[in-house]
């Protein structure tokens, strides 16, 4: 699959309505397969699956008109705040997509971005952000080419462009669950697209993801630098062939409502990535001493309560705690009594399973 594959129109002189704003609102993830690797333009080493989040979310509004002869064609505000850094980051995202949407350089843009969630909360803020520019941009294309596209298509193209600007991005404009990467017997799994899971029982509709904020401390290497110590990483190729087997067993666990198998998977993927950071060169420790300690916290608690609780990490020191709705009672109460005792300034955000993207206008 490349560019070509949405057959675009290099005529800019079809363009229409050159004026306008879209707003879309976009979900985190979490992967519970993790993405941890890559190669040419965002490809991912290993196949990947997440929760797509509900309450995690960036809002993000697009307005566009005909650009000026002046070189300023992008202003990037974030929660009201002219941004650069990430204003940077945006454009240059922006310039490397005109093969696919020629209208860029025909326009000016104001973009005007906003978390539900902090920074360094352990909810990947450039999921949710690029997925949700992703989305602007693919309305934008509709209304000014006058190509409406059915709704399976205009997802697919955003799963495409958002994972041009964060790998992770792609799988955020799907619903419940994705895959993301070429994996044995998944009809249609791509590289370069995310797809849709829909094979998993009841249970896992209407999960929870507690994520408990150890440190609110910016991590001290970006996942652009993580994946690229992967390729030194002497681990490297037995770890993608266990993401692919670890990938099949989780898809066997969601199908069957198998708790037990999908909680050793999930631990097993988030200890894994650690580890690899932590056997890289250089090396990197993400974790916390409180990190391990709630790690402690929550296997014990499984075991004396019977209550089928997990964990996961992104590439920072902050748990997700995961667990099915049936037992959100007693769950929030471990949670304030053992775990909140951990966190920074008594930092937890609740999230659970959602609906994926939503158009605002």
């Amino acid at each position: 699959m490349n560019n070509d594959h949405y057959n675009i129109d290099k005529d800019t002189n079809s363009y229409n309505n050159l004026e306008g704003q879209f707003s879309w609102r976009s979900p985190s993830n979490i992967a519970l397969v993790k993405y941890w690797g890559k190669k040419a333009v965002q490809l991912p080493l290993n196949p990947s699956i997440s929760f797509t989040l509900n309450h995690a979310h960036t809002t993000t509004s697009v307005s566009y008109q005909k650009r000026p002869s002046s070189n300023d064609w992008l202003t990037f505000r974030f929660e009201g705040k002219e941004e650069t850094f990430f204003g940077k980051r945006v454009q240059s995202f922006l310039e490397s997509l005109t093969d696919i949407f020629p209208f860029i350089e025909l326009l000016q843009f104001e973009i005007d971005s906003e978390n539900s969630f902090p920074h360094s909360s352990g909810i990947a803020s450039s999921a949710s952000s690029m997925s949700a520019i992703a989305l602007c941009l693919c309305s934008i294309e509709e209304v000014i080419s006058n190509q409406k596209q059915n709704k399976e298509e205009f997802l697919k193209k955003a799963s495409f462009v958002a994972r041009l600007g964060s790998g992770s991005a792609c799988r955020s404009v799907y619903p419940s669950l994705a895959i993301w990467g070429n994996a044995k017997d998944i009809t249609l799994s791509d590289d370069h697209i995310a797809i849709p899971h829909q094979d998993y029982a009841p249970i896992y509709q209407d999960y929870h993801d507690d994520i408990i904020i150890i440190s609110g401390e910016k991590k001290s290497v970006s996942s652009t630098a993580g994946h690229k110590l992967m390729d030194s990483n002497p681990f490297a190729d037995t770890r993608y062939e266990q993401a692919r087997n670890n990938l099949q067993h989780l898809l066997v666990a969601l199908k069957n409502g198998d708790l037990d198998k999908f909680i050793d998977t999930v631990e097993e993927e988030a200890l894994t990535l650690h580890a690899l950071m932590m056997c890289s060169r250089p090396s990197y420790t993400l974790m916390k001493p409180n990190t391990l300690a709630a790690i402690e916290r929550i296997r014990d608690y499984r075991l004396r309560k019977h209550v089928p609780i997990a964990f996961t990490l992104d590439a920072g020191p902050n748990i997700h705690v995961l667990y099915p709705h049936q037992y959100v009672s007693e769950v929030k109460d471990f949670i304030k009594e053992e775990l909140m005792p951990l966190t920074e300034s008594n930092q937890i955000i609740e999230d659970q399973v959602g609906p994926g993207p939503i158009k605002l206008s």
